[in-house]
C-alpha cells in the first residue's frame, strides 16, 4: 500500500498519503489472507490480493466523501475538503485503477472478473441510495439488495478470491464466499445502528445523520413499519433541513425496541456466517474467521 503513494509526482504522493495515513480496521484484506490459509498457496499472491481488496475499497471511501460532500473521514478531514470535488474524484480514480493493477498481477481470470463486477455492484449500491434518497415506500428487500451492493459484496468478493487464488476446492470458495457476504451484511447492519446509536462526538457526524440525507436504513424501517401514522420520519423527509423532526425520529428509535432488533438480524447474518465455517478444517485462520464475526456483531464506530 505504501508504494503505491510513493510516486514521483509530488502532489499525488501528498494526496494518497493524506488518504493512507491512518488505515481503518482492515477487515476485507484480513478476509481475503484467511481465507487462503485453508490450502497451500503463494503467499506473496494473495498479499497482493488483499492490497487491491483495500485499495478498491479506499477509492470508494474517497468518492463516497466527495459525493456525501462529507468533511471528516476517521477523524481527519477528507480529501474533497481539503482540495475540492474534483480533485478527489481524479485521486480516487487513480487508487481504483492501482487496485486494478494489483488485481492482475496473480493473472486469475475468475479473480478478475469478480473483481469488476464488484466495482459494478459497489456503484450501484451507491446510485440506488441517491436515486431512492428521500422516498418512504422504500421495502426491506430494497434496503437489503442495496447493503449487499454497497459493502457485502466487496466482502464476498475479498473471501473468494483469497479461496480462488489458493486453488482451494470449489467447495471451499463456495463456503468461504458465504461466509464473508453474511459477515457484510452483518457489518453493514451494525453501521447503520451506530447511526442512531452512536454519540455525535464517537461518529464524527450528527446522530441519525442517515435520515438527514433522505437515507433510509434498517432501524428507520421498522420504526416506520410500526408506527405508519405517527412517524416524524415522513415529516423529515418533507422537511429536511428541520432538526427538530430528525431529534424526534432518532428519539423516537433509541426510546423503543428497534435498536435491539436491529442487532437480531445483524446477528441472524453473524450466524450464518458462522454456519459456513463449519465444514472447512480446524485451523488458527478459521479461528480468527470466527473471533472476526464475535467482533462485527459487538462493533461500535
Amino acid at each position: 500500500l505504501k508504494e503505491v503513494a510513493n510516486l514521483p509526482f509530488p502532489f499525488l504522493t501528498q494526496l494518497l498519503g493524506h488518504a493512507f495515513d491512518k488505515p481503518g480496521k482492515r477487515v476485507r484484506p484480513a478476509i481475503t489472507l484467511l481465507s487462503a490459509n485453508f490450502h497451500p498457496h503463494d503467499r506473496e499472491t494473495t498479499e497482493t490480493m488483499a492490497a487491491a481488496v483495500e485499495l478498491l475499497h479506499m477509492a470508494t471511501l474517497i468518492h463516497d466523501d466527495t459525493v456525501d460532500n462529507s468533511s471528516i473521514r476517521r477523524g481527519r478531514s477528507t480529501l474533497s475538503s481539503l482540495w475540492g470535488g474534483n480533485v478527489a474524484v481524479l485521486a480516487g480514480d487513480y487508487v481504483f485503477a492501482a487496485s486494478a493493477t494489483f488485481v492482475c498481477e496473480p493473472g486469475n481470470i475468475r479473480v478478475i472478473r469478480r473483481f469488476s463486477e464488484t466495482i459494478m455492484e459497489l456503484s450501484t449500491g451507491e446510485l440506488d441510495e441517491i436515486a431512492e434518497a428521500y422516498k418512504i415506500n422504500q421495502t426491506m428487500e430494497q434496503y437489503l439488495r442495496r447493503i449487499y451492493n454497497k459493502t457485502a459484496s466487496l466482502f464476498a468478493t475479498a473471501g473468494e478470491a483469497g479461496a480462488v487464488l489458493s486453488d482451494a476446492p470449489e467447495e471451499t470458495v463456495r463456503s468461504l464466499k458465504d461466509y464473508s457476504r453474511n459477515l457484510g451484511m452483518a457489518f453493514q447492519i451494525v453501521d447503520d445502528i451506530l447511526d442512531f446509536e452512536g454519540t455525535q462526538e464517537e461518529l464524527g457526524k450528527p446522530v441519525g445523520n442517515d435520515l438527514s440525507r433522505g437515507i433510509l436504513t434498517l432501524p428507520s424501517i421498522l420504526a416506520l413499519e410500526r408506527y405508519p401514522d405517527s412517524s416524524p420520519i415522513v415529516e423529515l423527509f418533507q422537511n429536511p433541513n428541520d432538526e427538530n423532526y430528525r431529534k424526534r425520529a432518532v428519539e423516537m428509535i433509541q426510546n423503543s425496541s428497534i435498536i435491539d432488533d436491529s442487532y437480531d438480524r445483524a446477528n441472524q447474518y453473524c450466524r450464518k456466517a458462522l454456519d459456513s465455517l463449519t465444514d472447512l478444517a480446524p485451523n488458527p485462520s478459521r479461528d480468527s474467521l470466527e473471533e472476526l464475526v464475535g467482533f462485527v456483531a459487538v462493533r461500535r464506530n
